[in-house]
Order: structure tokens, then C-alpha cells, then sequence
């Protein structure tokens, strides 16, 4: 499984659209799996610093991905984003 480091809320947005498009699902699919609009959930995936914890994990569970927190190792422990 391929893991993607998150450092900053700036980095959840692309990744949140990849992911999307990865699981083969439209805005207006994951909005109505998330009982909410189209509109309010292109404003999620593009502003996801603003998305409340327990909405995000349900957004994570629709898309099929799995949050793991841990601490980095010692290379990367510098606060640039890894991209």
C-alpha cells in the first residue's frame, strides 16, 4: 500500500481529488454518500483544513482510504512538505 505523508492542510486537497478519481466516483456521488451537495462538497475537497475530524474519516471510509498516524523517522522530521 502506498502511503502519502500529510505535513500541512494545503497537501489534503489534491490528494482528496486523486483519491476521488482513483475509486472512479464523481463529486455528486461521494456528496450524496455523504449527505450533502455537490456544491458543499467540491467546497470540502478544496478546502479540507475546514472539514470537521468526523466528517473527513467518513469522506476517507467512502473513498477507501485508511488513515494511520505516526511519528516520521529522523530524515523526515524537517517541516517541508514532501512534494
Amino acid at each position: 500500500m502506498t502511503q502519502f505523508p500529510v505535513r500541512t492542510a494545503e497537501q489534503l486537497p489534491p490528494l482528496l481529488q486523486a483519491f476521488r478519481k482513483e475509486a472512479g466516483l464523481t463529486q455528486s456521488e461521494v456528496a450524496l454518500r455523504l449527505g450533502v451537495s455537490q456544491q458543499t462538497y467540491s467546497a470540502m475537497e478544496r478546502n479540507a483544513d475546514k472539514v470537521g475530524t468526523a466528517r473527513l474519516l467518513k469522506l476517507l471510509n467512502i473513498l477507501g482510504i485508511e488513515l494511520a498516524l505516526g511519528k516520521p523517522g529522523p530524515a523526515a522530521s524537517s517541516d517541508k512538505p514532501i512534494w
